[in-house]
């Protein structure tokens, strides 16, 4: 069981938004600190310290130094799958703010969307809740697919506040 302090550091690594839209990069395929850059836009040096916060916490190693175009060492990273069944307190800010940096750019023909207003009471939501969680992950543990395309999947279940009475507690 890690410790107090481990939780907290792990927490911490995985609340910057640009950290999760790294280790989605490096999910299915191993990218160097300069992939890493120049797929976010970034300068070389600001992506190599949120990897290196990544690489300290286990969220992503180190594969095999390679060498790269001008025979310099590169050395490539992929996810650890860690970062899966660890808590961030407080995350739905923040991976609000991840999923719509992902989407920024993408036309309405690149995403599949579904939208739609319930009513349950507290059993029925987390009966819901626990469902998806467990369809969500199956998928997700599995082996990625030969001639699969890397893609991402958003859920959000909120109150729904537009005109709703809304019990006070």
């Amino acid at each position: 069981m890690p410790t107090d302090e481990l939780v907290q550091a792990r927490a911490r690594a995985l609340s910057s938004p640009l950290r999760l839209r790294i280790l989605r990069l490096c999910l299915h395929e191993s990218r160097t600190n300069k992939e890493i850059a120049d797929l976010l836009e970034l300068n070389p040096a600001t992506s190599l310290h949120h990897v290196r916060t990544l690489v300290s916490n286990g969220f992503l190693q180190a594969e095999e130094p390679r060498k790269g175009n001008r025979g310099a060492k590169e050395v490539p990273y992929r996810s650890t799958k860690l970062s899966w069944g660890t808590r961030i307190p407080d995350a739905a800010p923040l991976l609000v703010d991840t999923f719509l940096q992902e989407i920024n750019g993408l036309t309405p023909q690149e995403m599949q969307v579904v939208r739609v207003g319930l009513k349950l009471g507290e059993k029925s939501q987390k009966e819901m809740m626990a469902r998806l969680r467990a369809v969500i992950e199956d998928y997700a543990m599995r082996e990625p697919e030969e001639d699969g395309v890397p893609t991402s999947l958003f859920l959000a279940h909120h109150l729904d506040l537009t005109g709703n009475s809304r019990t006070e507690n």
